[in-house]
C-alpha cells in the first residue's frame, strides 16, 4: 500500500472537475432554491405546517419513485440520463421563476400561488429521484477504484460548498433583489450545470443484466443493502438521526419570531451547518475516516444531537450560529464516513439501485424530517419541536451503540487498502 496519502488525486481528472462544477451548480441551485421557496411560503401563510408540507410534497414522489429509478439508472446511460434530470430542474426553476412574478400577487390568490409552488415542488421531486443515483453512479465511471475515498470526499465537500452558499446567498438575494430575481439566479445556474455536463463524455453501461425484469432488478438491489450490515446500519442510524435532529426546516420560524434576525440572519443560520461541514470535509482529504469508522459515526450523530437540543432552547444569536457550526461539523464526519460505505461496499452493476435505497433511507428523511418538525412545532411549539427531535437522537445513537456491537467495531481501513492495490 502507498503510505503517501494525495488529497487531490480525484481532482487530477479533468472530467471529474467537470463533474464537480455540475454539482456544485445543481446543489447551490436546489438549496437556494429550497430557502426561497421556504421563505416565500412561510410569509404567504405565517403557518410552521406549511414549511413541513413543503418537505411533504418532495418526498412522496422522490420515494415512490426511488427504486424504480434505481432500476432504471442501472440499466441507462448516465451522462445522458443526467442531463435529463437536470433539464427537468431548469422547466420547474423557470415555473417558480414566472410564478413569483410580482403582479402575480394581484392576478392570482394567495392560495393558487400557494399550490402553484407545492405542485412544483412535487414535480421536482421526481426530478431527485432521479438525480441522486445517477450522480453517484456516475462518479464510478470517472474515477478509478484505487482513489474513490478521495473522490466521495470531493464530491461531498462540493455539495456541501453549494449548500454553504445557495443558503446564504439566498437569505441576502432574498433581501437585495427579492424572491422573483432570486428564482432568476437559481434558474441561470441551472443552466450552468446543463452547459458544462457536455463536456463529460458518454460512459459504458456495466450492467450485465441489462433488460432484466425491473421486480427482480429491484428485490436484488433491497437485498443487497438489507444483508450488508455495514450499509444497513449507516443508512438506518442516519436516517432516523436526520429524521428527528433536523431542525433547519423550522429556521424561518426561528429568524422571523425567536431570534428576530430578518432574512439576513436567516440565511446565515441556514448556511451555517453546511460551513461546519464543509470545514470536516476539507479536513478529511488530509485526515481520513477509514479507520474506527463505526465509532466515528456513533460519536458524530451523538454530537449532532446535542448541537439541536442547543439551537432549539438558545435566544442568543450567535450561540445559535455556533450550534448550527458544530451540527454541521459533526454532520460532515456523518455523510463521509456513509459516501465512503456505499462507495467501497457496492458493486459497479448494482450503483443506482443502492444510491436509490440510500436516498429513500437519508435523503428522503430530510423531508419527512422537515414534516415531521412542521407538524411537531405545530402541536408542541417550535422550541419544544426542535429539544424532542434532538432527544430523540441521542435516543438512537444510544440504542445502536449498545445493540449492535458489530457495527460499532466497523472498520474500513482493510477496504481502502484492497482498493488501493487494485490497478
Amino acid at each position: 500500500m502507498n503510505k503517501n496519502i494525495d488529497p487531490y488525486a480525484a481532482l487530477r481528472f479533468r472530467e471529474f472537475n467537470i463533474f464537480l462544477l455540475v454539482r456544485f451548480a445543481m446543489v447551490f441551485a436546489w438549496s437556494m432554491q429550497f430557502i426561497v421557496i421556504e421563505w416565500q411560503v412561510y410569509s404567504l401563510t405565517k403557518d410552521p405546517l406549511s414549511l413541513g408540507i413543503i418537505g411533504l410534497m418532495e418526498v412522496i414522489p422522490a420515494v415512490s419513485m426511488a427504486l424504480f429509478a434505481g432500476h432504471i439508472v442501472d440499466q441507462k446511460e448516465k451522462r445522458n440520463l443526467l442531463v435529463k434530470c437536470i433539464f427537468g430542474f431548469s422547466v420547474i426553476s423557470f415555473g417558480l421563476f414566472v410564478l413569483s412574478w410580482p403582479s402575480m400577487d394581484t392576478r392570482l390568490e394567495t392560495k393558487t400561488i400557494l399550490y402553484g409552488i407545492y405542485a412544483l415542488v412535487f414535480l421536482g421531486g421526481f426530478v431527485r429521484a432521479f438525480l441522486g443515483p445517477t450522480i453517484f453512479s456516475l462518479i464510478a465511471l470517472i474515477v478509478p477504484k484505487r482513489i474513490y475515498p478521495n473522490a466521495a470526499t470531493w464530491s461531498s465537500s462540493t455539495w456541501q460548498l453549494g449548500s454553504v452558499l445557495g443558503p446564504a446567498l439566498a437569505g441576502f438575494s432574498i433581501s437585495i433583489i427579492g424572491v422573483h430575481w432570486s428564482m432568476c439566479v437559481i434558474f441561470g445556474f441551472s443552466v450552468l450545470a446543463l452547459v458544462s455536463l457536455f463536456q463529460i463524455s458518454k460512459k459504458p453501461i456495466l450492467n450485465p443484466k441489462i433488460g432484466e425484469p425491473i421486480f427482480q432488478s429491484l428485490r436484488e438491489g433491497i437485498h443487497f443493502v438489507f444483508s450488508n450490515k455495514a450499509v444497513f446500519g449507516a443508512l438506518t442510524l442516519d436516517m432516523v438521526a436526520v429524521l428527528f435532529g433536523g431542525a433547519v426546516a423550522l429556521l424561518p420560524v426561528f429568524a422571523q419570531d425567536i431570534l428576530h434576525v430578518g432574512s439576513e440572519g436567516f440565511g446565515i443560520l441556514r448556511a451555517a451547518p453546511a460551513v461546519g461541514a464543509s470545514i470536516t470535509m476539507l479536513g478529511s482529504t488530509r485526515f481520513p475516516l477509514h479507520k474506527n469508522a463505526g465509532k466515528k459515526l456513533l460519536w458524530a450523530i451523538f454530537g449532532f444531537g446535542i448541537c439541536i437540543i442547543v439551537f432549539g432552547l438558545s435566544t442568543y444569536f450567535w450561540l445559535s450560529v455556533m450550534a448550527l457550526f458544530i451540527s454541521g461539523a459533526v454532520d460532515g464526519i456523518s455523510m463521509i464516513i456513509r459516501q465512503t460505505i456505499l462507495q467501497l461496499k457496492t458493486p459497479d452493476n448494482m450503483r443506482g439501485r443502492v444510491a436509490s435505497v440510500n436516498s429513500m433511507f437519508v435523503g428522503s428523511s430530510n423531508e419527512l424530517g422537515a414534516f415531521e418538525s412542521g407538524l411537531t412545532a405545530k402541536l408542541m411549539g417550535t422550541v419544544t419541536a426542535v429539544v424532542f427531535g434532538g432527544s430523540m437522537t441521542l435516543l438512537t445513537v444510544g440504542i445502536t451503540a449498545f445493540s449492535s456491537p458489530t457495527f460499532r467495531k466497523l472498520d474500513l481501513q482493510k477496504d481502502v487498502e484492497e482498493h488501493e492495490t487494485e490497478e
